[in-house]
């Protein structure tokens, strides 16, 4: 397929059509934070140049952006949220829009191939639990936990922080409230 007649597919998001290629790009960005097209080559099976276009068409609609390079020629691009200001007065949130898609789909790929896994990586330490919070303690709880992963957020664009056996992981926290038919007005 020609970059021409990939750029001709039905429009999955506004102003860009879908594309198989970028959805793979856009997975593999959840899973590893940041990506050249080199390196999505090697990983998808297809060409440089290809990913390359693709990855620049991602960058163009604005799903994804250059990530700090940390050697001379190498371009990695990063999903946009992933460094991007909230708007005033709203923490950052990770999983806006089609990531939250593309979260889920990792996390089912995940489960589907994880006796694949060295088994040191089986186990997932997925949870969830139900607690009664105010909203002031909602926005603390989630304070916490951010700053929990503040140690480890320079390892995604600084690989030389990363331990020897570390690998991206998927951290996903939503803390929302569940509102019966009563609460709606309030």
């Amino acid at each position: 397929m020609t970059e021409e007649e990939s750029a001709e597919q039905p429009a999955a998001s506004p102003g860009l059509p879908a594309h198989p290629i970028r959805d793979e790009l856009l997975a593999l960005l959840v899973e590893s934070g940041t990506l050249t097209s080199t390196e999505a080559a090697a990983r998808l099976g297809h060409s440089s140049g290809l990913c390359s276009f693709h990855l620049r068409q991602l960058a163009r609609y604005g799903h994804i952006e250059e990530a700090p390079s940390t050697s001379g020629r190498a371009r990695p691009w990063r999903l946009v949220s992933a460094a991007s200001p909230a708007p005033a007065g709203r923490a950052p949130d990770p999983l806006d829009g089609f990531e939250r898609g593309l979260e889920d789909e990792s996390f089912h790929r995940w489960r589907s191939r994880r006796a694949e896994a060295p088994e040191e990586w089986r186990k997932d330490e997925a949870f969830s639990a139900l607690a009664y919070l105010t909203p002031e303690e909602t926005a603390e709880v989630s304070a916490v936990l951010r700053r929990a992963l503040d140690p480890y957020r320079a390892r995604e664009s600084r690989p030389e922080l990363r331990p020897e056996r570390a690998a991206p992981v998927a951290l996903v926290a939503r803390l929302f409230p569940l509102l019966s038919d009563d609460d709606r007005g309030a």
